[in-house]
Parts: structure tokens; C-alpha cells; sequence
């Protein structure tokens, strides 16, 4: 299940340097937001996750940062992963205690 990403992560980059510079020009961190966006091609809700998401990496707001939600997506993965395995070994454990006792009881 991959993603594709439409905008470079410079476009992204430039996108909320140019909020957060601009925003004291602009009535609203939205207004800045609506001014800035059609420049770089995306509409101004793109570009307010952006913001919003670099802010949670600065520390500015709370949430989860880029860097924890990409561990917590491969802490996710492995957990699967070790989930399966078990479920083959419980099965595997179990057809080999069952053909244990048939061949016990021969």
C-alpha cells in the first residue's frame, strides 16, 4: 500500500517557510495560507497540513512528529510480522503434538 507523493518535499519546504515568514503581512496565518498556495500549485487545505505537520515536528503544537509516526508505522509492521510467525508456530506446534499422539497410539 504505497503512497504516492504529488509535491517534492522542497515544494513542501518552501511552502511552509513562505507561510510561516509571511503570515505577519496577512490578516490570518488561513489568509497567508490562501495567498501562498495557488503560487505553488496546491490548494490552501494541502497546505495547511503542511504547516500544521511542520509545526508538530518543531514542537509548536502538539501531536505526533513526522519521525515518531514513521517509528510508530515500523514498530506496526514488525508487530505484524511477529504475529504471523506466531500463528504459524501455534499451528505448526499443534500438527506436530497431534501426529505425536496418533503415532503413540498405534
Amino acid at each position: 500500500m504505497s503512497t504516492q507523493n504529488r509535491y517534492s518535499a522542497e515544494v513542501r519546504e518552501r511552502g511552509v517557510r513562505l507561510v510561516l515568514e509571511n503570515q505577519g503581512e496577512h490578516p490570518s496565518q488561513w489568509a497567508a495560507m490562501e495567498s501562498i498556495a495557488p503560487k505553488l500549485g496546491c490548494t490552501p487545505e494541502t497546505l495547511r497540513k503542511w504547516v500544521r505537520q511542520a509545526e508538530r515536528d518543531l514542537g509548536k503544537r502538539p501531536g505526533i512528529s513526522t519521525e515518531e509516526r514513521q517509528r510508530l508505522k515500523q514498530l506496526e509492521r514488525e508487530n505484524l510480522e511477529l504475529r504471523r510467525a506466531n500463528e504459524i508456530l501455534r499451528k505448526a506446534s499443534a500438527f506436530f503434538a497431534q501426529a505425536e499422539l496418533d503415532r503413540r497410539g498405534k
